[in-house]
C-alpha cells in the first residue's frame, strides 16, 4: 500500500493543519464514518500541534466529554502518529 507523505507532496504547514483539522471534524461529527471521539481528539491534537488554533479549542471541548482513559488513548495514538510521520 502506498503511503502519502504531506511534506513530500509540497503541502505547507497551514494546509497540513487544515487537512488534519478536517479529519478531526469527520470523526467528531460522523461525516462519512462512525463517530469516534478518540480519533477526533487525536486528529485535533495533531492539527493543534501543526498550528490550528481552532483544533486546539475543539480538542479542549471534546476532552470535557471524554473519560481519562479515552483521552490517554487519544494522546498515545497522536504521539505514535507523530513519531511515524
Amino acid at each position: 500500500m502506498a503511503r502519502f507523505e504531506m511534506h513530500d507532496a509540497g503541502i505547507g504547514a497551514n494546509a497540513q493543519a487544515e487537512i488534519l483539522f478536517e479529519l478531526g471534524m469527520m470523526y467528531a461529527t460522523g461525516r462519512d464514518c462512525d463517530v469516534d471521539l478518540i480519533a477526533a481528539h487525536k486528529w485535533f491534537n495533531i492539527a493543534a500541534i501543526k498550528g490550528s488554533a481552532r483544533a486546539a479549542e475543539l480538542r479542549a471541548e471534546l476532552s470535557a466529554t471524554m473519560s481519562k482513559p479515552e483521552i490517554a488513548k487519544a494522546l498515545r495514538e497522536a504521539r505514535e502518529w507523530m513519531t511515524v510521520h
